[in-house]
């Protein structure tokens, strides 16, 4: 095999309506230890460091759950059976020009780091490998609902995803295949590709009936590893037209003095991040005594307290920002607050609030002398 790095994409199936898990959403929309099923399932992929490129395959009338996903994810609409949705997911791939796919269920959000690096390992000495689990129990064959014999289950093995392959070659076998195979292991048998078990686990699980979301949500929370920080600033008026909050410029008859854009309410949430983190503050990272730093833009340190997030292997869950003032007024401006904070933490709207207080006229916000502002940010180990 050779050692050039290969162009992997991993093609996560979630089209079905997956109705005997119940709910008044497809499970892969319900909630999940504090996300969506479809959240845990797409991040597992996102954050592998040898996954190039994610590609979603969803139902047509779930358009509104999936653009909250992460903008980096591809996406594209499936078809009637799991079999019309994969070959939907490989042909749109193509655009990608990958050697090696990863096709997974969505409805599998456990899956880990681990698993997904043991089917890409398998891949350089096979065309094709899959997880499995031994089946540990005695198997019944029945008949009319009574036991007709027992089946031997040496070499029986329960199917789990991620099931990988070379990409061209499972492409091929699934435009050929006429009839809805069970999984791609099935496709690939019956075009004559050999499939190397690997040794997979029972947290590995698959969401089908409602009791599974309580297994999956115990797996998940024993893997988790989260952090809360807490950030506060103050920034008093001087002369000016406008205040810069969260990064939106909002007429008002005095400015904010800082050494940077002295956005207040950035700085908090920013201070919350590293807070999480142990990672000191502001100050420590972009010290004030550096000129170089004189009316930077907030944004800067923003992306600085999240991409150093990443890098210690957490996830921005939640952003939760107050801002305290009585003037200029905050509601109108919230939403495109929120907007532009998306932008900067690649963090979905619907995970960052921005609101805002008074302080009943006591105190220095309340004297209108300046601004202060409160956050609170979680964090979750990838």
């Amino acid at each position: 095999m050779s050692s050039q790095k290969s162009n992997v994409v991993a093609i996560i199936v979630g089209a079905g309506r997956g109705v005997r898990a119940g709910g008044d959403v497809p499970k892969q929309w319900q909630a999940l230890a504090g996300r969506r099923v479809a959240d845990w399932s797409v991040d597992a992929f996102l954050n592998h460091p040898d996954i190039n490129n994610v590609v979603l395959v969803h139902h047509p009338d779930d358009a509104a759950e999936v653009a909250t996903l992460p903008t980096s994810i591809a996406k594209c609409v499936g078809g009637e059976t799991r079999g019309q949705s994969v070959l939907a997911g490989l042909e749109f791939s193509e655009r990608f020009n990958p050697d090696q796919v990863l096709i997974h269920d969505i409805a599998r959000p456990c899956v880990t780091n681990a698993m997904i690096s043991d089917c890409l390992e398998a891949l350089r000495h096979s065309s094709a490998a899959a997880l499995g689990v031994k089946v540990q129990d005695a198997i019944w064959h029945s008949s009319r609902n009574k036991v007709s014999h027992t089946v031997d289950r040496t070499r029986l093995w329960r199917a789990q995803t991620p099931q990988a392959f070379a990409f061209n070659q499972i492409l091929q076998a699934h435009q050929n295949q006429n009839h809805d195979a069970k999984d791609d292991v099935e496709v690939a048998r019956e075009a004559g590709i050999e499939v190397t078990i690997i040794d997979g686990d029972d947290s590995n699980l698959k969401i089908t009936t409602p009791s599974d979301f309580l297994k999956a949500a115990q797996i998940l929370r024993g893997n988790m590893d989260i952090r809360v920080g807490n950030g506060f600033d103050v920034h008093r008026f001087e002369d000016g037209d406008h205040v810069i909050l969260c990064g939106i410029k909002i007429p008002h008859e005095k400015s904010l003095k800082g050494h940077s854009d002295a956005d207040v309410a950035m700085h908090a949430i920013t201070d919350a991040i590293y807070g999480a983190l142990a990672q000191g503050d502001i100050g420590q990272h972009f010290p004030p005594s550096d000129p170089k730093w004189a009316g930077a833009d907030s944004s800067i340190f923003l992306r600085h307290a999240a991409n150093l997030a990443s890098e210690h292997g957490y996830t921005i869950q939640n952003i939760d920002c107050t801002i305290v003032c009585e003037m200029p007024k905050i509601g109108p401006v919230s939403l495109e607050m929120r907007e532009n904070l998306s932008k900067i933490i690649n963090l979905s709207t619907d995970r960052i609030s921005v609101k805002a207080t008074t302080s009943e006229k006591l105190g220095f916000t309340g004297r209108g002398e300046g601004i202060s502002s409160l956050a609170t940010a979680t964090l979750v180990s990838k």
